[in-house]
């Protein structure tokens, strides 16, 4: 084997990749793994720099998290490329090689690393709702307010009200309580359970009683500090001139609607939680073979009971087979890994690989309760976008263009037809923060659905790069 091939390459430092590269490390594989971040961990798990010099503390629900991040460090047979962006891979229809190049620029500046074996375990970001106001400062993503406050202990300025459907909110909310934020109301689109869907979720509970514990624990410190929980309620404006200054919201039906009258809370941040959209980018631009699934995370990676996708060689796992949480990935990441091992004739034992099946029934359970109870009802959160609203950031493109174009053209029915009219998923992030409300636009329109309308397309780069990046890529050789 050439010194500068690894037999896999990992691309996430998050519980997935971690599990994963530390199985596959004792099985002796030699491992690579690249992650964005200074640091192992992922969103989820992301501490505070190290020159902080704070201990590593585990999140809400997840006791495990600090072995996890502990083992990691202790795992120098593995290669860590941090602060590194994976752009692209080749595989064997572009290069004539047996193995995967993984296309990378970072501190290092731009370089290949090329493995017998892909791992893709890119996890997932805040889903994004378009809603009048929602591009002004002072408007964050759940997923950032709560990094900007783990990774740096920046609040947000308040009064801080949330609005969304996950129930990261609340953990969101409560941090930022004890954190010395003033939070005014947090506004869920949902209502409270019913008794079937308690009793549809007592599955969940066995093995996650810390975890609920906690997130109870969350709701009594709101509680505790006066603010406001609110139930079938949305957002149909934030409001503000050049920054925040309020938000306007109302009732809602079962169906997120709107169904009453609006009212006003004063506001200097705004934060939106309606769950996640798997990151599937990547595994798009190889080839992977995709599905639909609204309530998982939208376009998601198909694979087999091993995890391995479509393309040969090339495994995903974690969030980006569907979005389930830090122990379902962890759960993945090792099952992928033990997989990819046995492919290179390095079988786990019987005894772990009994562990890592009981570990992957376990989170299962978890995840398909959660994913059932809090499942967004897109085509009301499409609605809230009026003609005016910015639907695509990069381009700088309302809502009123995508409908225009839809009624002047009846026989469009893709988000790729509206692209090549209104330039809606051109820009850098491609198609990233618009795809979810476009396609939810032509379903509207045509009477169809959001796998209707399709998908963009993920070309290479999947992540912004200057052209600079490619000269040095070829500088390098």
């Amino acid at each position: 084997m050439s010194a500068d091939l690894y037999d896999l390459a990992i691309v996430g430092a998050g519980p997935a990749g971690l599990a994963a590269a530390l199985e596959a490390h004792a099985q002796g594989l030699r491992t690579l793994v690249i992650d964005e971040q200074r640091a192992a961990g992922g969103q989820i798990f992301r501490q505070p720099p190290t020159e902080f010099d704070e201990p590593v503390r585990s999140p809400v629900g997840y006791p495990w998290a600090a072995d996890l991040l502990a083992d990691a460090a202790g795992a120098t047979g593995v290669d860590w490329w941090f602060e590194t962006t994976v752009f692209g891979v080749l595989d064997a229809r572009s290069t004539g090689r047996d193995d995967f190049e993984v296309l990378v620029t970072g501190t290092q500046g731009s370089r290949r690393a090329h493995a017998r074996r892909l791992l893709v375990a890119t996890g997932a970001y805040d889903m994004p709702v378009a809603i009048p106001g929602w591009t002004m400062p002072g408007v964050l993503m759940a997923g950032a307010a709560q990094g900007l406050l783990k990774a740096q202990h920046v609040r947000a300025a308040g009064p801080v009200v949330l609005a969304g459907s996950h129930p990261l909110m609340l953990i969101v909310a409560a941090q930022l309580v004890r954190s010395g934020a003033d939070v005014a109301e947090v506004v869920f689109a949902r209502g409270l359970p019913s008794l079937r869907e308690l009793f549809l979720a007592a599955p969940a509970v066995p093995g996650h009683v810390r975890l609920l514990a906690e997130l109870a624990g969350c709701v009594l410190t709101l509680v505790r500090h006066g603010v406001r929980i609110t139930t079938s309620a949305v957002p149909t404006a934030i409001i503000g001139d050049g920054g925040v200054t309020g938000i306007r919201l109302a009732k809602a039906d079962r169906a997120w609607r709107v169904r009453g009258p609006e009212r006003e809370v004063p506001a200097r941040t705004v934060v939106l939680g309606y769950g996640f959209q798997a990151s599937t980018e990547l595994a798009r631009q190889l080839g992977c073979p995709v599905r639909w699934d609204s309530a998982a995370g939208g376009w998601l990676v198909e694979v087999d009971g091993n995890f391995e996708t479509g393309v040969p060689g090339v495994f995903v796992a974690g969030e980006p087979t569907g979005v389930s949480g830090a122990e379902q990935s962890r759960a993945e990441g090792a099952a992928a890994a033990a997989a990819i091992a046995a492919g290179l004739g390095r079988p786990v034992g019987a005894v772990r690989a009994r562990a890592i099946e009981r570990d992957l029934r376990r989170s299962r359970r978890f995840a398909a309760v959660v994913q059932r109870m809090f499942a967004p009802e897109r085509p009301g959160l499409t609605a809230l976008a009026t003609p005016a609203t910015t639907v695509c950031r990069c381009e700088a493109i309302p809502r009123s263009d995508v409908d225009g174009f839809l009624e002047a053209n009846r026989h469009a029915d893709t988000v790729d037809a509206v692209k090549l009219s209104c330039r809606t998923g051109m820009g850098p992030c491609q198609g990233r923060y618009c795809e979810t409300t476009v396609a939810g636009a032509v379903a509207a329109a045509r009477g169809g659905t959001v796998s209707d309308a399709g998908r963009f397309a993920a070309q290479l780069p999947v992540k912004p790069v200057s052209l600079q990046t490619y000269a040095d890529l070829f500088d390098a050789d």
